[in-house]
């Protein structure tokens, strides 16, 4: 209870300053400078030793405080989809009692809700419990664009579109802060690659920057507030992100008036001069950048120390904004809490897609009375695996139990079977493999598993076939070599079709796969994601029809690697490929390699390039426009009833676009339908994609009820950054508003003027 109030306290304390703020128009960003007046009092007490050792990490998850000043270290903690557990040197685990976190839906999953309410409350709950365990800062969201589909971190970031993630990411930022720990948003900017992450320099035009991949880091800072950025890996147009001065200066600070802090990726530092004139405050982990060497660059006169107190200052003011926890409050009850854990269900349940529903097979049918559920990926938990971040869950529904379970209330029989060997990443030399693993994605499928799965759907009423791909699939430090279905699946599905057609499958993945094969042999396809600790739950409510699926694809699903932008144009994989900079540094039970070797790989890391020669053409922009059929569009989910859009109304009020229509269940149960409204410029002068999401919005409708539906989006937001001026620019003439349930099911369009 002693820890409880005091959460209350704090996310009070922070509610309070945020209102105080806004009420005297001071921006959200602003507030952070209330207490300046005594931040630079500190500063002046402070020896030049003191102000350097506030600048490089303490521990592999926190940095300095000025402890003779009474100043508290700074506490990272992983996200952003879950707490990560307490670990040491190396990220192993300490093995506490009470780190065990809620395991919420990953980043995609998230965003395939198309809710900024749900967003808010992921927030609001991560940093919930990032107070718990007296963290001050949660390394997420995660909002870089999805622009490869075999992107690594593609289940961690939210979409191929920049208005949709910006729109989660402002609130997912409020959420957090609101509730007492400052987010950090990464990965500052264009990290939508981990092939050769840590040296790739991405070059790419001011505008495509500008409209499509800043516009989520621009709108989490000046709406959101966010306190801290993390720099990504990566190089953009020449420099690293912890040394880009046009990023961290030009743009961050001087024009979106970032008042925080930035602290780099860890291992993402490179130079002291570079990083310190760059914009970088802290070095994440080690000193050799920003200890001795930027102390001594002071001291010879190369560095002004006016640079060292500015970061300092920064950091102060995330310091004094959030209210450290104190030792014998933090850790002191469970990570994990009831009223986090129903978040993590609320957002499963409403991020399930309906992808394919032809014969009518979903929700299961009342006849039905034996299911066969197949595949390694009904049982295999999601919550950790891989390179990168993972959470301690306090537990996590499987798929075959949330199944299992909701068929014993209907007196259904359940039986299942592995189906098909599954891969697992190895760790330095690979062992023994046993019956169910795979030695490498490809393997074709095992004749006796597959015997075994067709036996049992030979004996059932339905099958349900999970399939997809894995966290050693999917995972940070690499990319996917492809997004085919692994380990025989489309085999495995023709198998089962073939001895019962009324088959389901069920893809658990964080990115899109390869359905050509699949396609003709399952009726229904579902995408269930990565989807939290009540995944299984949530899945079957939808599988049996408590409730109707209501999430959308927040990336298309093309219908081969090859039609996607990155490929088309040639700009990915590229010539150079070398091993990932985070895996090389810190995790050699994944390399199997010795410092020695690690030290000589650094220094000779391949420097590639990759450019982006679709420019602002990025996901269903570049289909649509090429006029690429695609397998599932951006935006695509089906539900178990229907939803009729009425005629369109528009007004131009002050500098906003107001689209009203009548929204109606056609259908016999309560639905949720995401509305989405696009703009096709008329006769432009300048490059634009076929249409634009601008707008959308989640509305829930009982059976047959209609609503009211407003969407809106500022006038500004149809501006194009202007190479010649550098600046954007709002050309006049028609637009076309586009009403629907997807990108490709447009219900009712529009014209006017601005």
């Amino acid at each position: 209870m002693k820890h409880s109030a005091t959460s209350i306290i704090l996310a009070a304390i922070m509610a309070a300053a945020i209102a105080a703020g806004c009420s005297s128009g001071m921006s959200l960003q602003d507030r952070l400078t209330v207490n300046d007046r005594k931040i630079n009092k500190i500063i002046a007490q402070m020896t030049l030793e003191e102000k350097v050792e506030m600048l490089h990490s303490k521990t592999n998850m926190s940095s300095e405080g000025v402890p003779r000043l009474g100043i508290q270290d700074i506490k990272y903690t992983d996200g952003p989809f879950g707490i990560r557990e307490e670990n040491g040197d190396g990220f192993r685990p300490l093995g506490w009692k009470l780190d065990s976190a809620t395991y919420f839906p990953t980043g995609s999953a998230l965003a395939a809700t198309w809710s900024k309410e749900m967003a808010y409350k992921n927030g609001w709950a991560m940093g919930k419990e990032g107070r718990l365990r007296g963290k001050d800062i949660i390394l997420g969201p995660a909002i870089n664009i999805q622009r490869l589909p075999v992107g690594g971190r593609t289940y961690e970031y939210l979409s191929e579109d920049p208005v949709l993630s910006a729109r989660l990411s402002v609130e997912y930022t409020k959420g957090s802060q609101d509730a007492g720990t400052a987010v950090c948003l990464k990965h500052y900017a264009l990290n939508n690659q981990e092939t050769d992450r840590g040296s790739v320099d991405v070059i790419a035009d001011e505008r495509t920057m500008r409209e499509i991949y800043l516009k989520p880091f621009e709108a989490a800072i000046k709406e959101g507030g966010a306190m801290c950025v993390m720099p990504a890996y990566n190089k953009v147009n020449g420099f690293y992100c912890s040394e880009n001065a046009h990023l961290n200066n030009e743009i961050l600070r001087d024009e979106w008036g970032f008042k925080g802090m930035t602290v780099s990726d860890w291992g993402g530092t490179h130079s002291t001069m570079g990083a310190a004139l760059g914009g970088l405050c802290v070095q994440m982990t080690g000193d050799n950048y920003f200890g001795q060497a930027l102390i001594d660059s002071v001291r010879n006169g190369a560095l002004d120390e006016a640079v060292v107190d500015a970061k300092v200052r920064e950091i102060l003011r995330l310091r004094f904004a959030i209210e450290p926890v104190p030792e014998d409050v933090a850790n002191t009850i469970m990570t994990s809490q009831p009223e986090t854990q129903k978040i993590a269900y609320e957002i499963a349940q409403k991020s399930i897609v309906l992808l394919k529903n032809e014969a009518g097979n979903l929700p299961i049918a009342k006849d039905v009375k034996k299911i066969a559920v197949i595949g390694q990926n009904a049982v295999l938990t999601t919550a950790a695996g891989g390179i990168g971040a993972g959470v301690k869950t306090l537990y996590e529904v499987s798929p075959l139990e949330g199944i299992q379970a909701r068929a014993a209330e209907a007196g259904v029989e359940v039986s299942y079977a592995p189906g098909y060997r599954s891969y697992s990443m190895s760790w330095g030399k690979r062992g023994p493999l046993g019956p169910l693993d795979a030695n490498d994605p490809s393997d074709p499928a095992d004749p006796k598993l597959l015997a075994e799965a067709v036996a049992l759907a030979k004996d059932a009423d339905m099958v349900i076939f999970f399939g997809g791909t894995n966290k050693s699939i999917e995972t940070e430090g690499s990319d996917r070599k492809n997004i085919d279905l692994p380990c025989g699946q489309n085999d495995i599905v023709k198998a089962l079709y073939e001895a019962n057609p009324n088959v389901v499958t069920v893809l658990i993945s964080g990115g899109p796969t390869d359905l050509r094969f699949l396609s003709p042999y399952s009726p229904a396809i579902v995408q269930g994601w990565w989807n939290g600790m009540e995944g299984g739950t949530a899945l079957a409510e939808v599988l049996f029809g408590d409730i109707a699926p209501s999430g959308k694809l927040p990336f298309t699903f093309p219908l081969k690697l090859e039609d996607s932008p990155a490929y088309a144009t040639g700009s990915f994989p590229g010539a150079n490929s070398g091993e990932d900079l985070f895996t090389l540094m810190y995790r050699l039970d994944a390399t199997g390699y010795t410092r020695e070797q690690i030290q000589e790989y650094i220094a000779n890391l391949p420097d590639p390039v990759s450019e982006y020669k679709e420019g602002i053409l990025v996901g269903y922009r570049w289909f649509d426009t090429k006029e690429v059929p695609v397998m599932y569009a951006f935006g695509h989910g089906l539900s178990y009833v229907d939803f009729e859009y009425g005629p369109l109304s528009c007004r131009q009020k002050k500098d906003r676009i107001q689209v009203s229509f009548d929204l109606k269940n056609l259908g016999a149960m309560e639905a949720d339908e995401v509305a989405q409204l696009y703009v096709r410029r008329i006769d432009s002068k300048v490059e634009r994609p076929l249409k634009e999401l601008e707008a959308f919005d989640r509305i829930s409708l009982k059976a047959g009820e209609t609503k009211k539906v407003t969407l809106e989006f500022p006038v500004s937001e149809l501006a194009h950054w202007d190479m010649e001026t550098n600046g954007w620019v709002l050309e006049p003439g028609k637009i076309e508003i586009l009403v629907g349930s997807a990108s490709d099911d447009i219900r009712k369009k529009l014209e006017t003027e601005i």
